[in-house]
């Protein structure tokens, strides 16, 4: 006989982390494994491994960016210290409403983080590559780094409404008017390019 299913609310203690590793729909605090999400327990172990714990929700479940995971977002405005944006995708699945994210300007590259400028960087309706570093909550937004050679931006417009083309890691070109501008460019890896 299957097991009862269980179900449980955001907030609610699942285990300690002796019992399991932490999945999708939960997060860890003083050593037990919390529920982020209301939904279905699920417990599932390989090789006789720690079970994984994780809560999905009923309906159709929602995908949600993860720390570690590559998402693609849209800048939707930007200050002397930060980007906001949209999170339209994470990997290649597109979700069904878009998340808030911010990408602070010590998470724009590796080096030199002290010289960045976030309007040399970004500008409003760039299409981003970006690594989540942290997760949001109800008030704060999922935190986002491009300080990865292959993160930044993969699609801008010129200001004659143009795709520009990149022509350094730090300059994107328009083919209409041949001005650059700066931008914090992505190396486009191969799994990105639509075929």
């Amino acid at each position: 006989m299957a097991p009862p299913v269980r179900y449980c609310i955001p907030g609610e203690r699942l285990c300690n982390l002796e019992e399991g590793s932490p999945g999708s729909g939960t997060y860890t605090r003083h050593g037990y494994i919390f529920s982020s999400l209301a939904g279905c327990l699920t417990k599932s172990s390989e090789n006789g491994a720690l079970p994984v714990v994780s809560v999905m929700r009923e309906t159709e479940s929602q995908f949600l960016p993860d720390v570690g995971t590559i998402v693609t977002c849209k800048v939707s405005s930007i200050n002397s210290r930060f980007a906001k944006v949209h999170i339209l995708y994470v990997g290649s699945t597109p979700l069904k409403n878009s998340f808030r994210g911010t990408i602070r300007k010590e998470d724009v590259r590796a080096t030199e983080k002290d010289k960045v400028e976030i309007y040399k960087s970004f500008r409003p309706g760039d299409i981003v590559l970006a690594k989540v570093i942290s997760l949001g909550d109800a008030q704060s937004n999922y935190l986002l780094t491009t300080a990865e050679n292959e993160l930044g931006v993969v699609v801008a417009h010129s200001e004659s409404g143009v795709q520009m083309v990149p022509i350094s890691w730090c300059e994107m070109q328009c083919p209409k008017t041949h001005t650059k501008e700066f931008r914090k460019v992505a190396r486009v890896q191969p799994e990105f390019l639509q075929t």
